[in-house]
């Protein structure tokens, strides 16, 4: 059996194709460009059942992912994160079956791993040796740690306020980084002006086909992990919004093999923080286009997105899963990071309290109920973000001792 069943790139505004022998980025009409499977022919060779010999990360869906070659794939071992019932928070929260998906627990300490553990496979694929991005730290940090690991060259540009464990993870891997005083837009600029000068390739957010295609691993791995029953409801902390849009296509592909109920697809929720929402105000506004957000700020930085070139793709899946937006204040997501350390041991980051938050908002606005069966994604590690917990503590005298709490 072929190691992948890669069809073709289309553009899902105007419907043109393109080969993907050859390297490519946007559309002609300036539209991202998603990738297609001989998904019939997968149908009647590739069953569910077959996963169960194969290694727990995320190549084990090779034939649905992009790399012709297996030579090509460049691991670090990520994917089949935890899916952990978390009863307590969700007693407290009043959802009974409450469950999380920790991709704190993968190579770089980010979800960001599943994207640069493809995109970099299919680049190296394509004999691509210099890359350039934009970022708000996570995916610049994983993207360096792979092409390292690849052997190809890149160039970072984050905001000057991204979190500093992010920028010495892409100093560590030896790429080129700049910091921007200004926001992930600004920085996206820079890199546009790189391209164009130097011949980087542009690996920026949906300007390249094949990241979405890593991070819509993690609805496959939901569907199994779930032995094929998907949940209810699944909240992803939205800024760029791949991973949300990828998981959309990953059941939709799913639907077409035949593996879930083609008449059951989760309520997809896109959570964004009240201090950058333009999704949440595209959404409450009934449009299929988001405009940009003015002063964009919030704790969740990763989020931090003022203009999504994604937007009408996230709308879209919301649309079509019956799900919906919502935005939170960065007072509820502190709240939520330090409920989930407190009740479950999970030290979540600020985009998956974010999430976890709206969960919590959602139930108590009725839209979701007591008995359904809800997922978060924590998208990274809390540890990444330390200065989200401020530490004030006794300092002990030697041989002082320790007072019994009233």
């Amino acid at each position: 059996m072929k190691y992948s069943y890669l069809s073709h790139l289309y553009c899902p505004k105007c419907d043109q194709t393109y080969g993907v022998q050859e390297r490519h980025q946007l559309c002609s009409c300036g539209s991202p460009l998603l990738v297609a499977y001989n998904l019939g022919e997968l149908k009647n060779v590739f069953h569910r059942n077959q996963l169960r010999e194969r290694k727990p990360d995320l190549w084990r869906y090779h034939e649905l992912l992009p790399v012709f070659d297996e030579k090509n794939v460049v691991s670090l071992g990520e994917g089949m994160t935890p899916m952990l019932k978390l009863n307590a928070l969700g007693e407290n929260m009043g959802i009974q079956q409450l469950y999380m998906k920790d991709e704190g627990m993968i190579p770089s300490g980010s979800f960001k791993s599943r994207g640069a553990a493809v995109g970099v496979s299919k680049a190296k694929e394509l004999g691509i040796e210099r890359i350039a991005m934009p970022t708000n730290g996570n995916a610049g940090a994983a993207w360096s740690l792979y092409c390292a690991r690849a052997g190809i060259h890149s160039t970072i540009v984050m905001p000057v306020d991204a979190p500093e464990i992010t920028r010495k993870e892409v100093i560590a891997a030896g790429a080129d980084l700049y910091l921007v005083d200004g926001l992930i837009g600004d920085a996206g600029k820079i890199v546009g002006q790189a391209v164009a000068e130097h011949g980087f390739f542009d690996a920026s957010t949906l300007k390249e086909p094949y990241r979405i295609e890593g991070k819509k691993t993690m609805g496959l791995e939901i569907a199994e992990q779930f032995d094929w029953e998907v949940p209810d409801v699944i909240l992803y902390p939205t800024g760029g919004g791949v991973g949300l849009i990828g998981i959309y296509k990953a059941l939709r592909e799913l639907q077409t093999l035949g593996w879930i109920d083609a008449e059951k697809m989760p309520r997809l929720v896109a959570v964004q923080s009240e201090g950058c929402a333009p999704i949440v105000k595209a959404w409450e506004e009934g449009k299929s286009n988001a405009e940009a957000w003015e002063d964009a700020s919030t704790i969740a930085f990763g989020i931090n997105v003022a203009k999504a070139l994604g937007d009408f793709l996230i709308l879209d899946a919301i649309k079509q899963t019956n799900g919906c937006a919502v935005a939170v204040s960065d007072e509820m997501i502190l709240q939520e990071l330090k409920t989930a350390a407190c009740m479950e041991g999970a030290f979540i980051c600020p985009e998956g309290a974010a999430a976890f938050a709206a969960a919590r908002h959602l139930h108590e606005k009725g839209w979701i109920s007591t008995n359904e069966r809800v997922v978060v994604l924590n998208t990274g590690a809390g540890i990444k973000y330390p200065d989200t917990i401020q530490v004030n503590v006794p300092i002990l005298n030697r041989g002082e001792k320790i007072h019994r709490p009233g």
